[in-house]
């Protein structure tokens, strides 16, 4: 794989849809809905994922996220954060569908609240029913290349395997099967829940993820804008080291200068 001359012209595409940047931003645990429009700004993000029960998208008597953040602009990917069975999920993308008309949605079906590890026999459940619907899921999975493949075969438009529990900022605890779902896939795959810092970011990046989808590492920094234009940073320093090819592991040193010929 030839590197392009820049990240700008590296683009990826899902559902047909084509984008330039491969950080997608969420839009809970912010102070303001204003600061969360400067987050999104700083990020470079044209995906923000929104959760259908908890953010108010529908209500024009109410504060509205699409005052701040533009739908026009950026691409709203409607989730179902909160749901635990694949019923809620699905009545909760049906509402969303009515609301805004979005097909292109992220899935999650959580097991129980503790974790907040998804369900994946209801999550499985969940997607052919809404690919049935004409829907296009990007869903939220276990780090299983098992269940990746599943998903996949099932019509999911993306896999979103998540590097460590939601919200734990715990970075990528399992680097070999997040590198086996990106190697088996015929679709994205974006890393999804644990992200902490810019490196872990960039980590997924280098494992040849099309994207990483990141919350809680933005919302709670104590700049949040200054850590979005990190993460965007980072993002980009990492596909290009993943395009780049990286010298090979050696377990002795080698000398970046010859040693023969030495005065």
């Amino acid at each position: 794989m030839n590197a392009p001359q820049s990240v700008g012209a590296d683009s990826w595409t899902v559902a047909g849809r084509t984008f330039t940047s491969r950080l997608i931003v969420g839009t809970g645990k912010y102070k303001s809905f204003e600061e969360n429009a400067a987050a999104v700004e700083a990020s470079g993000a044209e995906i923000v994922t929104v959760a259908v029960r908890r953010v108010n998208i529908a209500d024009p008597n109410q504060p509205m996220l699409t005052d701040y953040i533009d739908p026009k602009k950026v691409t709203y990917l409607p989730n179902t954060a909160g749901c635990f069975t694949a019923d809620d999920a699905i009545r909760t993308l049906r509402l969303a569908r009515e609301a805004g008309g979005w097909n292109l949605v992220k899935l999650e079906v959580l097991g129980e609240a503790k974790t907040l590890y998804p369900d994946m026999r209801e999550t499985l459940r969940a997607t052919e029913v809404l690919v049935k619907e004409g829907f296009e899921p990007m869903v939220y999975c276990v780090d299983d290349p098992i269940a990746a493949k599943q998903l996949e075969e099932a019509g999911a438009v993306a896999i979103m395997p998540l590097g460590a529990p939601i919200g734990s900022g715990l970075g990528i605890q399992n680097r070999v099967t997040i590198r086996l779902i990106v190697e088996g896939a015929n679709v994205p795959v974006l890393v999804d829940a644990g992200v902490g810092t810019a490196s872990d970011a960039a980590v997924a990046m280098e494992l040849g993820c099309d994207g990483v989808l990141m919350n809680t590492a933005i919302a709670e920094a104590k700049d949040p804008v200054l850590m979005a234009r990190a993460m965007k940073a980072a993002v980009e320093a990492g596909r290009m080291a993943y395009l780049s090819g990286r010298m090979g592991k050696r377990r002795y040193a080698d000398p970046s200068s010859p040693l023969a010929g030495l005065i």
